[in-house]
């Protein structure tokens, strides 16, 4: 498979530079396996789309304000996104500047606190931070949130409480599960009131969610390691799921990688470690029954996986449905509930 197989046509004014009034107010592309044609809907219709039975599988990871600004000993200026903390004084982060800085070089950072390079490890730059307090407690009074690159503004007040769920209670991410965005708690109400049930995984989404495929063949391409937590409680819904008819429902692509990465093996086991996989058209899902996404990057591996599981040449139609209906695209944009293709 070659990386342009994925790739469309995107207007620059369909990236939603916003996210919209209401968490649940944006639109929702129903892509069901019964029917010839996507549906067009809001997301407040997603209750009408779920059965008694059914498992919505949420990402609580929570997203921590990850990014740092400073300089070199030269003066050059540094911008740190901490990528991930290893413990209460180190962290592996990436780095933009005009020269990378040496192992033993030191950043200064607009706190007044200083940063020692370590080290490398593949993109990541591993720090000791000279703190007097924990990292994750620093980070949250001078990081700044990590809104994705291709929103082109500043910050605003209002990113910090919705560039983050509802639900998220588990912080390690930098990057938002952007599917659950759209989920308040009016919504998740009426999601029960049909008889669905909810359950909580845990993938701290890292810097490669926004990293670009590189490798022309798609299959060269190697992911950056995230760490996730399945818990035996988790396996134990889904088991009573399946086995009572219920669909198993990933909200998000983190959440389907999670399920997926617990099952490895063929069946759903608790998991607390690290995962890099890729899913990619041709791949099998063991797990997940559904999926409710955001509109992802033409390239990325997010649209595969998508692609993955709903079909690419369906999917990419839909893609492009949604393109010409005006769709708003990515973190802060509307939402599709894809099934797989009905089996012939």
């Amino acid at each position: 498979m070659l990386l342009s197989d994925f790739d469309f046509e995107l207007p620059e004014q369909q990236i939603a530079q916003y996210p919209p009034k209401d968490r649940s107010g944006g639109r929702l592309l129903l892509l069901d396996n019964r029917a010839e044609e996507p549906g067009h809907q809001k997301i407040t219709d997603l209750p009408a789309a779920l059965r008694s039975g059914d498992l919505l599988v949420l990402n609580n990871t929570r997203v921590y304000p990850a990014r740092l600004y400073g300089h070199k000993a030269t003066g050059g200026k540094v911008e740190l996104l901490v990528e991930r903390v290893i413990d209460e004084s180190r962290a592996y982060c990436l780095c933009k500047s005009s020269k990378s800085p040496r192992e033993g070089a030191t950043i200064s950072l607009q706190s007044g606190h200083e940063a020692l390079v370590q080290g490398r490890k593949d993109d990541l730059f591993e720090l000791q931070f000279s703190l007097d307090q924990p990292l994750l407690e620093y980070l949250e009074l001078h990081g700044g949130l990590p809104l994705p690159p291709y929103i082109q503004r500043e910050i605003g007040e209002a990113d910090k409480d919705r560039y983050q769920t509802v639900y998220a209670t588990e912080t390690g991410a930098i990057a938002a599960p952007t599917a659950g965005l759209h989920f308040d708690d009016a919504l998740l109400s009426a999601c029960a009131q049909t008889g669905t049930s909810t359950a909580f995984i845990t993938l701290h989404v890292g810097a490669g969610t926004f990293q670009p495929v590189r490798a022309d063949n798609v299959d060269d391409h190697r992911m950056h390691a995230e760490s996730l937590q399945v818990t035996q409680s988790l396996c134990d819904q889904v088991k009573q799921t399946k086995e009572s008819g219920g669909r198993v429902i990933a909200v998000g692509t983190t959440a389907v990688r999670a399920l997926e990465s617990a099952a490895a093996s063929g069946k759903l086991e608790p998991f607390d470690g690290e995962t890099r996989l890729f899913l990619k058209p041709g791949d099998q899902f063991r797990v997940v029954d559904g999926l409710i996404t955001n509109f992802h990057l033409p390239r990325s591996t997010l649209l595969m996986l998508v692609c993955a599981f709903a079909g690419k040449d369906r999917m990419l139609s839909a893609y492009r449905e949604a393109v010409e209906q005006g769709y708003r695209f990515f973190s802060y944009g509307d939402a599709m509930l894809v099934f797989p293709e009905a089996k012939q």
